[in-house]
């Protein structure tokens, strides 16, 4: 089994040294060389990354590579592996290449556990932190191309938790099935979004815009799935994000930066 699991990086950082990860320098279209396997090589769409995020890496993988699974993650959050390992670093707790194939076995894909946001919706909360008129554009645009996919579209935003991050480990084939779709999508909304208006954190909402997506269609392809919990590398500002999350929900704040 063949499996390669890209790491979304725009700075040198920690990386794990099992083979099975590969670096991505995403963004790397007119910038220096850190090192890393760069997303402006090959077919790519690497000046993108300012609005799609780590989604030029993911397009990238789906353009240049052959592997018979192929996954992404991020410098600051992974997949957890199956075993809690000595010692108390987080980096220990990464999964493993020999873990994800004893999963792949089993299953189609792996994505993260849900993350649930409890007072909102995945609807209301892109809509009072980012713009509900980016999802009500999405959704016209499954409307007039892949009319089928409303039902799951209506039901997904309507939920309080959702399977985020765009972080994936799945066949080639399925793969290539996804970002096929995705990025049709995505072109259309660049067609109807005036997005190079918005500041440099609001702009980069194709990326936000494709976690949702991604539960749309997981949830009309009923391919097998497991589910592993999300190592994160550095802490997470959990009071500053739950106070950020009411303002938007109550007083409405716009985000404004990550947490």
């Amino acid at each position: 089994m063949d499996i390669k699991i890209i790491v979304a990086v725009h700075k040198e950082y920690w990386m794990p040294l099992d083979s099975v990860y590969l670096p991505l320098f995403v963004g790397a279209i007119g910038k220096n060389d850190i090192h890393y396997q760069r997303d402006d090589e090959g077919e790519n769409i690497s000046y993108k990354n300012p609005f799609y995020c780590e989604l030029t890496g993911l397009y990238w993988a789906w353009k240049n590579m052959e592997d018979d699974y192929i996954g992404l993650v991020h410098y600051r959050r992974y997949f957890a592996g199956l075993r809690r390992r000595p010692g108390i670093d987080v980096r220990n707790r990464i999964l493993s290449g020999d873990e994800c194939a004893q999963i792949l076995k089993n299953t189609d894909i792996i994505v993260p556990r849900k993350r649930y946001y409890f007072i909102e919706t995945l609807y209301s909360h892109y809509a009072h932190t980012h713009y509900g008129e980016h999802l009500d554009a999405a959704r016209e645009i499954l409307q007039q191309y892949y009319p089928d996919y409303l039902d799951e579209f209506d039901h997904c935003m309507k939920q309080r938790g959702g399977h985020m991050f765009n972080m994936m480990i799945m066949k080639r084939e399925l793969l290539d099935e996804y970002c096929q779709w995705l990025f049709f999508i995505l072109r259309k909304l660049e067609e109807v979004i005036d997005y190079r208006n918005y500041n440099s954190f609001q702009a980069r909402l194709f990326g936000r815009i494709s976690e949702l997506l991604f539960n749309v269609w997981l949830r009309k392809k009923k391919y097998a799935y497991s589910t592993l919990p999300v190592v994160n590398m550095e802490k997470v500002q959990w009071r500053k994000k739950a106070i950020a999350l009411i303002k938007a929900k109550y007083q409405k704040e716009k985000y404004e930066r990550s947490f």
